[in-house]
């Protein structure tokens, strides 16, 4: 369903020490994928601006890491609630400026609000640890707030990647801030005034709207001692070398070239719509989307019903939108660079009509591109849209070879009724997240979510249990009151 419009323009200002003030720098228009309606407008901050949030935000996250973890989570529960009271609202505002359908706004939010149940949580499941490791003589850790830190997040979801760093890097005692994406930052808006609204202090998140001059500034900026960042691979290894050459700590998530094996044994029915949904969902602008079908001998049955339910979505209805004009023309260019490179089209999108009334908007239906070649422009390079390219293969070590030379690593799925094989692809793929009979193998969690090679720069993942390290640091003690009368080495 397409999203409900808003009804007035939406201004995007700076949340400054937890002011709504106007960017001095410049104002971008915001424009609905949908039919390219402006919706909004965004100010961009100066350098004035940004030294003052900064500023505000350090003295803030002074006081804010004194507070017990119990505390802050107090607040960030009344969050939670704030975010479930008004989910339809969100789901409308955030699917209205990124192209995605209601019901995928939606579920991203949500997908949001279980990493801030997770982060609720850090108070039970991350309790330190004390023990007595000789006689007379304990150790002991304690997780300590690394001060002011930074993430730099995407178009294609406006609240749930924000959502996967916001809440754990505020429980465990930071400030927060947040530049979010120029194309969709109507949303951190709203999100930003429901954290207010259930008591977070000022200062503790600052919003920054704008371009690549306002994260230049905020990286190069001695306050920021860490950066997050999700984007293209492009990008994100310029995020990661200019911060870690300041000696800063960085996770800066990439693109991604996402391979699904097909075995002859697979159920139809399950291949057909998990792989279906996978390279459609989010009209494929995800990092997790279906990129490349490696079919292994006989499986056209279950090809066809691949076929058979990407062409029975309906646009507007079932897929939603493409952020840019930009964008369409260049699906459009990369499927007729794949049909010269001997790709056949068995599904075009291309010639897809748009949703009543929305011909201005920017849309393209589901595409399939049959014998691609390895090492083609369809099978390497990032399309981001609803564009899936099958590659034959004769069998699974020819599948698993030819996914394990991609450059990136963010997820491989294998469909298949045979443990032995989805077994060995789990040990044998070379990414970061498997998927068995999953199209979309996103953990849920506490497990964490990351790839691998160009997917990733940087350690650690950016959710779950091994998030934690990233967004803190981890305090070891060692305490002695008195002599033991038989103290040895360790004592």
């Amino acid at each position: 369903m397409i999203a409900k419009l808003p009804k007035s323009d939406i201004q995007a200002n700076c949340l400054i020490a937890g002011k709504w003030v106007r960017g001095e720098e410049s104002l971008t228009p915001i424009h609905s994928p949908y039919n390219n309606q402006k919706i909004g407008e965004a100010t961009e901050p100066s350098r004035a601006q940004i030294e003052a949030a900064l500023q505000a935000a350090s003295a803030a996250q002074k006081e804010w890491a004194k507070l017990p973890i119990k505390e802050r989570s107090k607040i960030l529960f009344q969050f939670r609630n704030i975010l479930i009271r008004d989910l339809d609202e969100i789901s409308h505002l955030k699917a209205s400026e990124s192209g995605k359908t209601f019901e995928e706004g939606k579920a991203g939010l949500l997908k949001g609000i279980e990493v801030l149940e997770f982060a609720l949580s850090i108070q039970n499941l991350d309790i330190n640890g004390k023990l007595e490791v000789s006689r007379g003589v304990t150790c002991e850790y304690r997780r300590e707030p690394l001060g002011v830190v930074l993430n730099v997040t995407p178009f294609n979801f406006p609240a749930m990647v924000p959502m996967w760093t916001i809440p754990i890097a505020i429980a465990l005692g930071n400030s927060y801030v947040w530049k979010p994406s120029e194309k969709t930052p109507l949303t951190s808006s709203r999100i930003a005034s429901a954290l207010m609204e259930a008591g977070l202090p000022a200062g503790i998140l600052t919003v920054l709207p704008g371009g690549s001059k306002t994260v230049e500034h905020l990286i190069d900026h001695p306050i920021i001692q860490a950066i997050g960042f999700v984007g293209s691979t492009k990008v994100a290894r310029i995020v990661y070398e200019r911060g870690t050459k300041l000696g800063k700590r960085v996770l800066a998530l990439g693109g991604a070239k996402n391979h699904i094996i097909l075995l002859p044994d697979a159920n139809p029915e399950l291949s057909g719509i998990g792989i279906s949904d996978s390279f459609t969902g989010c009209a494929g602008q995800r990092c997790m989307a279906a990129s490349v079908l490696l079919a292994v001998g006989n499986v056209d049955v279950h090809i066809e019903k691949i076929i058979a339910r990407a062409s029975s979505l309906t646009l507007g209805d079932d897929m939603g939108a493409i952020i840019s004009k930009a964008q369409v023309e260049f699906l459009k260019s990369s499927i007729d660079q794949a049909e010269k490179d001997g790709a056949k089209v068995i599904l075009d999108g291309r010639k897809t009509a748009p949703p009543a009334g929305m011909s201005a908007g920017n849309w393209i239906g589901p595409t399939i591109l049959d014998h691609v070649k390895p090492g083609s422009n369809a099978h390497t390079t990032e399309l981001f849209g609803p564009v899936l390219s099958i590659i034959r293969v004769k069998d699974l070590s020819e599948a698993i070879a030819i996914q394990s030379t991609s450059a990136y690593g963010n997820a491989c799925s294998v469909f298949t009724s045979s443990g032995a094989m989805a077994d060995r692809v789990t040990r044998e793929a070379r990414a970061g997240m498997v998927g068995v009979n999953v199209g979309v193998p996103v953990p849920r969690e506490p497990f964490s979510f990351g790839g691998v090679r160009a997917s990733k720069f940087g350690h650690g993942d950016i959710t779950g249990m091994h998030s934690l390290d990233f967004w803190s640091d981890v305090k070891k003690i060692t305490t002695k009151w008195e002599m033991q009368t038989d103290s040895n080495w360790m004592s």
